[in-house]
């Protein structure tokens, strides 16, 4: 009987190697997994050396080789169609694991009702994984486009505990929680992005159609134009003979600031300006609080670790300050102190959340607790987009109206004098 080297996941979370005798890889799978331990690397030994399984490649690289490969591949985790396609199909799977169906005719259920060929076909490509004897994370953790890092590692810790309907459920309601809170950020900064674009479209077409042709008229007068009307005409000989000057500008100015975010200064310095804006800043801080209070209270729940719960989180709260705060507690976390007290001097948090985050721990409820942060924000969340709005949308009208009363004072003051000396 062939002899198995494995790396796995205990129960916990923790990390452990061992070796096994099983007929197959998925057979010394199968039994591992009713010992609770969840295998992420397994090997056939012969004559004291590995063997690499299926080829020149080995039957399954380290799941931590592969978040890397996958995070290579899509940084950002799955877009927000896919986002609301997998938490669909994860509910759904959840409810038929939890009615007692066997997850390969639970997949087959999956793939009868896929809405796209895509999503036909990367079900397949599961179900298929997991009749070669991988767990349900190792053929997830294929497709990085629809289940993200996070999801798998929530997964596997279902998979270690026998609690994986569960934990696909909690999946399902964090993705629509997500969701929702992505959208409420995009909306109250679609109106401002809304507007500034209109009225860059309306002033340019005065600015190169509307105003030569007014200005040209009042020149043929052979009078001397008012100051306001020759600023005017300056402007417009700008817009109508380098516009294009103006759109390789902004072009340059774009790509050296997307090149420069790309770096680790530069991100951190954009995200630090962000947070520290009045009204957009409080509410992308919110934002990334409610993001990370909703991940770690999920992960928590799911049986994943504190420590590789806070390494996930820390690449989902979206802002680099925010996320350099998550790696100072994880750090601290390992050298044996608690969650509350490097939070606290982190200085990112607000004090609140220090304070409920030290209850949650002193009371074993630390998981409640974050959940309430996190519901909590959402709700103040509300509150500031509806204020950002609010302040904003006068303000935006102001600025345009100031620009646009301009161009009609400029045309309209040489039209005025004009008929009073006549």
């Amino acid at each position: 009987m062939p002899i198995y080297q494995y790396k796995a996941f205990a129960s916990g979370g923790s990390n452990t190697t061992g070796v096994i005798d099983a007929d197959t890889p998925r057979d010394a799978r199968i039994r591992l997994r009713r010992d609770n331990i969840l295998v992420s690397e397994i090997h056939e030994l012969r004559g004291g050396r590995k063997k690499k399984l299926g080829g020149s490649k080995p039957e399954k690289i380290s799941f931590l080789e592969r978040a890397r490969s996958a995070r290579a591949k899509n940084a950002s985790g799955p877009s927000g169609r896919n986002l609301e396609i997998a938490a669909g199909i994860t509910r759904q799977l959840g409810t038929l694991l939890g009615a007692g169906i066997p997850l390969s005719e639970a997949l087959n259920a999956i793939i009868d009702q896929a809405e796209t060929r895509k999503i036909e076909t990367t079900f397949r490509r599961i179900r298929e994984r997991i009749t070669q004897g991988a767990s349900l994370g190792d053929a997830l953790a294929d497709h990085p486009q629809y289940f993200s890092e996070m999801y798998v590692n929530m997964v596997r810790a279902g998979e270690a505990t026998g609690r994986v309907d569960q934990v696909l459920s909690r999946l399902a309601d964090f993705m629509q929680r997500s969701r929702a809170l992505q959208r409420k950020i995009v909306t109250a900064l679609t109106y401002p992005v809304m507007m500034i674009m209109l009225g860059i479209v309306v002033v340019s077409i005065l600015m190169t159609l509307v105003v030569p042709k007014i200005t040209g008229m009042l020149l043929d007068t052979g009078k001397e134009l008012p100051f306001p009307t020759q600023v005017l005409m300056n402007i417009s000989d700008l817009f109508s003979d380098y516009w294009w000057a103006g759109c390789l500008a902004l072009a340059a100015l774009s790509a050296i600031v997307e090149r420069y975010y790309k770096s680790d200064s530069g991100e951190l310095a954009i995200d630090r300006f962000l947070i520290r804006m009045p009204l957009l800043g409080d509410l992308l801080r919110k934002g990334a609080v409610a993001r990370f209070s909703h991940t770690f209270s999920t992960l928590l729940e799911s049986g994943v670790s504190a420590v590789q719960s806070l390494e996930i989180t820390q690449k989902v709260v979206g802002n680099r300050v925010v996320a350099d705060a998550t790696g100072f507690i994880r750090t601290r976390i390992l050298e044996g102190t608690d969650i509350a007290t490097p939070l606290k001097a982190s200085g990112v948090f607000p004090s609140v959340v220090g304070y409920m985050v030290s209850v949650g721990e002193k009371s074993g409820e630390l998981e409640v607790m974050l959940q309430r942060i996190a519901e909590s924000y959402d709700e103040e969340i509300e509150v500031v987009t509806e204020r950002f709005t609010t302040v904003l949308e006068p303000i935006m009208i102001v600025l345009l109206a100031a620009v646009v009363g301009f161009i009609v004072y400029s045309i309209v003051l040489p039209i005025l004098e004009i008929s009073s000396m006549a």
